[in-house]
């Protein structure tokens, strides 16, 4: 009976590969900020909890509200103006082109003076001029109604921007306090998704080859994981070995060490 313990044993040594790994969070996600301001809000009482989608950081938008109020009559206005002006210039339209047909009418007619026909020409082009003064003018607010929507839409990201919140994160550290200024990339807080585990083991260049097809135990216990992910480059710590990652249920207690074994799927009967 020992004997074929012993051998049953070595057996399962031979076909398989036993490593450790801490089970750490699945993510963890540097924040930084895209916006200038002071920090008016930063909870600190939210630390090593799940966040929810109520803002754990504010930053002062008063001048950002300010300005997009701002931009918003101006749009207001130049829409309406140009909504005029675009009725202008159909009627302006309807006009010349009424008055081109009057002076090639005259222009024809022999019983008409060089003067009466040159005051025909004359009034044609006035109206000619009037209607691309009108059409320059359109076109300016054109230009200026998209600068005001792209400035519009800037600000509304930079009062997004201003208000932080990952719901179902975990804030794990919180980099800044009230009253301080921050910048663009100003480091503002660490956070972490714990609804799943990451294991990483570092294979050699045989066992990364098939690892996807190893039943994988931890702790001893059989379990229905599969390598997740495998990194075909070798990693730049451990040299010639290459990372591989298993997701995993999210335990109790994060960052705790367990044997990861790969064995042979053959060996399970």
């Amino acid at each position: 009976m020992k004997i074929f313990i012993i051998l049953f044993l070595l057996t399962t040594f031979a076909f398989s590969k036993v490593y450790y790994s801490k089970v750490e969070p699945y993510e963890v996600r540097d924040i930084s900020s895209n916006v200038t301001g002071a920090v008016l809000y930063a909870d600190e009482n939210m630390l090593g909890k799940k966040l929810s989608s109520k803002p754990f950081i504010l930053i002062d938008a008063e001048l950002d509200k300010d300005e997009l109020n701002a931009v918003n009559n101006k749009l207001s206005y130049f829409q309406d103006t140009l909504e005029v002006n675009e009725k202008v210039l159909s009627n302006l339209r309807e006009s010349l082109k009424r008055k081109r047909e009057n002076y090639e009418n005259i222009a024809k007619l022999s019983i008409k003076s060089r003067v009466e026909k040159d005051r025909e020409f004359y009034d044609l082009i006035n109206n000619e001029n009037s209607f691309l003064a009108i059409q320059k003018e359109v076109n300016s607010l054109k230009a200026n109604i998209a600068d005001l929507k792209l400035r519009k839409a800037q600000l509304l990201k930079n009062i997004h921007d201003k208000s932080i919140s990952l719901k179902g994160f975990v804030l794990y550290d919180l980099k800044v306090k009230a009253g301080k200024v921050v910048t663009v990339a100003t480091p503002l807080a660490t956070v972490a998704d714990t609804s799943k585990g990451l294991l990483s083991i570092y294979l050699n260049e045989d066992d990364a080859l098939n690892a996807v097809n190893k039943i994988i135990y931890i702790n001893g216990q059989k379990t229905k994981y599969r390598v997740s992910r495998i990194f075909t480059i070798a990693d730049s710590k451990n040299i010639s070995k290459y990372k591989a990652q298993i997701i995993v249920n999210a335990p109790n207690l994060f960052s705790k060490l367990v044997k990861v074994e790969l064995r042979e799927s053959k060996n399970e009967k």
